[in-house]
């Protein structure tokens, strides 16, 4: 590891937003007060997690949420749903309320996997949907990512056929953290729904700095054939909660409905709905991924080790020596990091390592 020893590590951990062997429970940051949790006295850079939440505002709310704990949530969550289509300019039979965002993909897997035909993805990526269309009798055809760990556009879309039931990206890509070229990525889009149903995970979206980068909810208004996904795990600091949404058309909406089985609870919705009103903390965790990546980029510059700049709050890098070995080790420095990414060679100079506010694959 070089130079970089245990305290340099957990210095890393805490500008990244990952729990702090050193850091208390409760801290004051910029006027912020905000948490820190430690898992199992461990730095946990693995699993994607933004550990200043839930922020001060949302556990307040979570507290006042406890009165109605006795109370099934169908009535609140039509009032979640009401905040989250202004939010995102569509009406509110458009919104798809799922606990987690993991399970609107797992519904939409099902929906569009269950009597056969294709999905055609990036590979690698985010498996959810993949996984559960599959189990269902999709066919999976997979499309390897480009030279620069970028989705390929133009293979995805020569492989489009009247077998195909939905095309799937992730957009910022789960494992790489690369983005689809601004460019590019309506027209994609755009042009595919024409022939079949896109899907656009944009569950790290949040964390995209490009100004005027589109997200496909513009096409769900438009009435294409799209679906959106996204989560209050990341940025928000909710993880633990489960709670996601889908946007789509109506009708689409309506199809994926009836399939899924994870739904929310009460103190998720009075979280989500203090969460969407608490921009000081939403400001402060993006401020705080961006130092935390400025920092890995820096340790990995000293280290000659090549990566690729994220969009995400994980940072993919090729690690100059086999994965096994290096979760192993880091392990044994009290520091828990991601994991293979078939079908990237899983030897030397293969590894993802994350490290964020939320995140689990190998990365820092």
């Amino acid at each position: 590891m070089g130079q970089i020893n245990r305290r340099n590590w957990l210095r890393l951990t805490s500008l990244a937003g990952s729990a702090s062997l050193l850091s208390p429970l409760k801290a004051h940051t910029n006027g912020l007060t905000v948490y820190q949790s430690p898992v199992n006295g461990a730095a946990r850079l693995s699993s994607n997690e933004n550990p200043f939440g839930p922020s001060k505002t949302v556990r307040e709310a979570l507290i006042a949420g406890f009165d109605e704990g006795c109370r099934y949530p169908f009535g609140k969550v039509q009032e979640l749903i009401k905040e989250l289509a202004k939010k995102e300019g569509v009406e509110p039979e458009q919104i798809v309320v799922t606990g987690g965002s993991t399970e609107g993909l797992k519904a939409t897997g099902l929906t569009y996997g269950v009597h056969g035909g294709e999905v055609i993805s990036p590979d690698p990526t985010y498996m959810s949907l993949l996984s559960y269309a599959q189990q269902f009798g999709a066919f999976i055809n997979r499309v390897p990512l480009n030279d620069n760990l970028e989705h390929d556009l133009d293979e995805m879309e020569k492989r489009v056929s009247h077998q195909t039931k939905l095309v799937f990206i992730c957009n910022p890509n789960n494992p790489t953290g690369t983005i689809i070229p601004a460019g590019k990525i309506r027209d994609f889009c755009q042009s595919l729904s024409q022939r079949t149903v896109v899907f656009s995970d944009e569950a790290y979206g949040d964390f995209i700095t490009d100004k005027g980068y589109p997200s496909m909810v513009s096409l769900v208004k438009e009435g294409a054939n799209v679906v959106v996904s996204r989560t209050f795990s990341k940025v928000y600091g909710l993880a633990g909660l489960r709670l996601g949404y889908l946007i789509a058309r109506a009708d689409i909406a309506e199809r994926i409905r009836p399939n899924v089985m994870a739904n929310t609870n009460m103190l998720a919705i009075y979280a989500a709905l203090a969460a969407l009103q608490d921009q000081t903390f939403y400001d402060f965790s993006l401020q705080k991924n961006d130092e935390g990546k400025a920092y890995i980029y820096g340790v990995l510059d000293d280290l000659g080790l090549k990566y690729i700049k994220s969009h995400t709050n994980f940072v993919f890098f090729h690690t100059g020596r086999p994965i096994q070995k290096l979760v192993t080790q880091m392990s044994d420095k009290g520091v828990q990091v991601g994991r293979p990414f078939p079908p990237l060679p899983i030897g030397v100079e293969s590894v993802p390592v994350k490290w964020m506010i939320c995140n689990d694959l190998v990365r820092l």
